[in-house]
């Protein structure tokens, strides 16, 4: 079976890159540093600080491989060429909430990158789904838990 395509902006791959680094280069050596002190100290049966590095060691191996696969299968969308005429990852759109009667502006990413925090919402969301495809003017039914939320698409634009 195909692995999933880890679909990622720019800013994403940077992102993780940069963390990846940052594990790799710095936190291997703070952790490795962490472990020879403590084996310094003696009697290793009965060494919270030997045991507490050798468990962030084993924290920071695991997220090493989780990126490292997560980057291997990435596909990065190149947001210049985002067409406009429809909305896609990549782009920024600005929707109208018709029962709520309020605007709201939703950035498109992939799964790995969303965060309602930030109004990055995924293309596998419910939202995202709906919207991925449709085009300013367009209504916009969202078949959520709470039951159906009509959006009105008014802008489309890069990020």
């Amino acid at each position: 079976m195909a692995e999933k395509k880890n679909i990622l902006t720019y800013a994403g791959l940077k992102k993780y890159e940069d963390e990846l680094h940052n594990l790799k280069v710095v936190r291997r050596r703070e952790v490795a540093q962490k472990i020879k002190e403590a084996r310094e100290q003696g009697d290793l049966s009965e060494n919270a600080e030997y045991d507490a590095a050798k468990d962030e060691q084993r924290d920071i191996e695991l997220r090493i491989e989780e990126l490292e696969k997560l980057l291997k299968n990435a596909e990065v969308v190149v947001e210049d060429e985002v067409d406009l005429d429809k909305i896609s990852v990549g782009c920024k759109v600005r929707v109208y909430e018709m029962e709520f009667d309020e605007e709201t502006e939703f950035r498109l990413v992939g799964s790995t990158e969303a965060n309602s925090l930030e109004n990055k919402i995924s293309n596998e969301s419910p939202v995202g789904k709906a919207l991925i495809g449709k085009k300013v003017g367009d209504i916009v039914d969202v078949h959520t838990q709470v039951g159906v939320i009509q959006y009105k698409v008014l802008e489309i634009q890069r990020v």
